[in-house]
């Protein structure tokens, strides 16, 4: 992560789906750093992915100690989950099966103008969207952003956890690896356009998304930094 690098960070990266160890042995101010995959917290006794149980055992572990993490989508999932808020399908009214894939506005919810996390950051910005899955929001979490679909789009634990289930980190780039690995998601959620409606949204809303988003993952920095300052 680009931003993890300007600010100093060593970075480890542990890619748990080609059978990298879940990391055992944390400081409680090493920044923890959990994304996405294809699975769900439904898939937790499937054996293909022993992995998603030791995550979990992690994260828990964090919670108790408010140690730094930030989880994106699945790992915003696993987050709420450890912290013992249930996580379901995305369901209509009618209770059939639906999806958020694509872009589309995120609704920002600061506490005022000196927000440490969301002020000074427009109150809609479009962010993508790749989930069908989504968490409710744990005890004492701060709801940090929403939509009409899918209600708990973000939230803060603590002082230091933070749970993104849209994707503010990624650019065209990924965008397009996204797209390749995952196309019959896209479909199944969003018909058979979906995949190229991606990329022509994605060059109306870039520009704005660029910005936004990376200033929005410095400001939890920030708050992380702020922290374990206040803590020394």
């Amino acid at each position: 992560m680009p931003l993890l690098v300007e600010r100093g960070y060593t970075i480890e990266v542990r890619r748990l789906d080609r059978g990298d160890a879940v990391p055992d042995q944390l400081s409680t101010d090493d920044v923890l750093v959990v994304m996405g995959g294809p699975m769900g917290i439904g898939d937790l006794e499937r054996p293909e992915y022993p992995f998603l149980r030791q995550e979990l055992q992690l994260l828990r572990r964090r919670v108790a100690e408010d140690a730094p993490v930030l989880g994106v989508c699945l790992g915003a999932q696993l987050l709420a989950f450890a912290a013992g808020a249930p996580v379901h399908a995305m369901t209509q009214d009618d209770g059939s099966r639906c999806y958020e894939v694509g872009w589309a506005p995120i609704r920002l919810h600061p506490s005022g103008a000196a927000d440490p996390i969301l002020g000074g950051l427009p109150e809609e910005s479009p962010v993508l969207h790749w989930h069908g899955d989504m968490f409710e929001l744990p005890a004492r979490a701060r709801r940090l952003a929403s939509t009409p679909r899918c209600p708990n789009q973000a939230f803060q634990l603590g002082s230091r956890m933070f749970g993104l289930q849209f994707h503010c980190e990624v650019d065209e780039e990924s965008i397009e690896a996204l797209l390749r690995a995952d196309a019959d998601f896209v479909t199944l959620a969003s018909g058979s356009g979906g995949v190229e409606r991606i990329r022509q949204d994605t060059q109306r809303h870039a520009s704005l998304s660029w910005g936004v988003g990376p200033r929005l993952l410095r400001n939890i920095l920030d708050a992380m930094t702020r922290s374990v300052r206040g803590c020394a």
